[in-house]
């Protein structure tokens, strides 16, 4: 699942790309009988709305909330996009093969770039944009599992959507008193979990928990309540390091996700624990091996030796 790095790097790429653009059309085939009732694209008639709503509207601004992405648009609205587990959002200019087509119904134009990446063939909505030119392009929301949602809110309403989310590790507010102070209030419940809680903390999953705790030698199954002050102090300070890593390095591409461009991140490539059971635990002077285990439904990567 993309997690607060791989959300921001989108947005960083999105508010180089579609800021000023003007949406003249949405396509999908993303339907299932599954959301009747549910407010999101998936649902046909709710898209058929949302279709004529964005029509004509301008995006004057791209961010985030947690893993959310805010699309603000003209006339106070907000597309609110959730990528969830294989979800991420491309630009570029497309051609329309076939509707009928499941895998890659849009070819991008040119040959051999990034956005032919097998893993960017899933295209299951359309944005067609176009700019003061009357030049037009595409963003495109390339979702293989199909459980990305798109919705549309009126700025007033987001609250609704928003309002129960955890404050944002990366924020200047976000200090360890603060960390500590929502640690405390847990009772109980294993760190690993406890930090995955996105109303307690956002944007960090399961990837960027397993280096944190890692670094911050901290085991996924010790109690929230036996933490010290200076281990609180400790992991405050390695996710905010972690995420950061992975921001500076595009994201972590080991499963499905890519940037606006098709291409991959690279922070796959420094990971110190995730997805290494079996190797050698590369902390100074470890002899441990990195294990995996369930947490809380979760894959846990940690070492057992210089995480006690």
């Amino acid at each position: 699942m993309p997690e607060l790095p791989e959300v921001e790097t989108t947005v960083v790429g999105l508010q180089k790309t579609i800021v000023g653009q003007t949406i003249v059309d949405l396509w999908s085939n993303s339907f299932s009988t599954a959301y009747v009732n549910r407010n999101n694209h998936k649902n046909k008639s709710y898209f058929e709305a949302l279709k004529v709503d964005v029509r004509g509207k301008k995006i004057n601004n791209v961010s985030r909330r947690g893993k959310h992405i805010l699309i603000g648009l003209s006339e106070d609205k907000t597309l609110v996009i959730h990528m969830k587990m294989t979800g991420h959002l491309l630009y570029g200019k497309y051609n329309l093969v076939s509707e009928k087509a499941d895998s890659w119904p849009w070819v991008p134009e040119g040959k051999d770039t990034p956005l032919h990446d097998p893993y960017n063939r899933h295209i299951r909505s359309v944005f067609t944009l176009e700019n003061k030119s009357g030049e037009k392009s595409h963003l495109i929301f390339c979702d293989p599992r199909k459980f990305g949602t798109i919705e549309l809110f009126k700025n007033n309403n987001l609250h609704s959507k928003l309002g129960k989310l955890g404050p944002e590790p990366l924020d200047k507010d976000f200090t360890p008193t603060l960390f500590s102070e929502l640690l405390t209030k847990k009772r109980s419940g294993l760190i690993k979990s406890v930090i995955l809680d996105q109303e307690l903390l956002v944007g960090v999953g399961n990837i960027y928990s397993d280096e944190a705790l890692h670094l911050s030698h901290i085991h996924p199954l010790r109690d929230v309540t036996s933490l010290t002050e200076n281990e609180k102090a400790l992991l405050h300070q390695s996710i905010q390091k972690v995420l950061r890593n992975g921001i500076d390095f595009g994201g972590d591409s080991m499963s499905d996700y890519r940037n606006v461009k098709g291409e991959r991140g690279n922070f796959q490539g420094k990971h110190l624990v995730y997805l290494r059971h079996g190797k050698p635990c590369l902390t100074k002077d470890c002899s441990g091996v990195i294990q995996k285990k369930k947490v809380a439904s979760r894959s846990s990567h940690f070492c057992a030796i210089c995480q006690k």
